[in-house]
């Protein structure tokens, strides 16, 4: 079974479990095996994840869990601009399919719980296209 890694932020942690969860469902509906789950702080520090998981090898693919919620400035939009160019920085250079699973930026509370389910379960099913 080809393996997959997922890293998940863990500022809404009670969220990202529900989104691993829906994941790892997909995962078997994909014939794809999650080998390691790995938790960060938040979406910040996705890339980084990310990175040493493709570097580490005995991957085929990654997908990345988390929520980046507007806040009172623009300090949520930059980030996660900053986060999901790294990410797609990271899926060129290495040629490995990484499943984009954060809701945001500018996401507010009554956004969260309706994408829980479809993003997660998309980021995995991206990986398993892109294969």
């Amino acid at each position: 079974m080809r393996k997959i890694a997922i890293v998940c932020g863990s500022f809404h942690k009670d969220e990202i479990e529900r989104m691993l969860s829906f994941a790892k469902e997909q995962s078997l509906k994909e014939d794809l095996e999650i080998s390691e789950v790995v938790w960060v702080p938040g979406a910040m520090e996705v890339p980084l994840a990310l990175s040493r998981l493709i570097e580490k090898g005995g991957i085929v693919g990654a997908a990345c869990l988390g929520i980046i919620e507007k806040g009172s400035t623009k300090h949520g939009l930059a980030m996660g601009q900053a986060v999901i160019k790294s990410i797609i920085e990271l899926q060129l250079s290495s040629g490995m399919p990484i499943g984009l699973g954060i809701i945001g930026p500018g996401a507010e509370p009554q956004h969260i719980e309706p994408r829980l389910e479809p993003h997660a379960r998309s980021a995995v099913s991206a990986i398993s296209s892109m294969l």
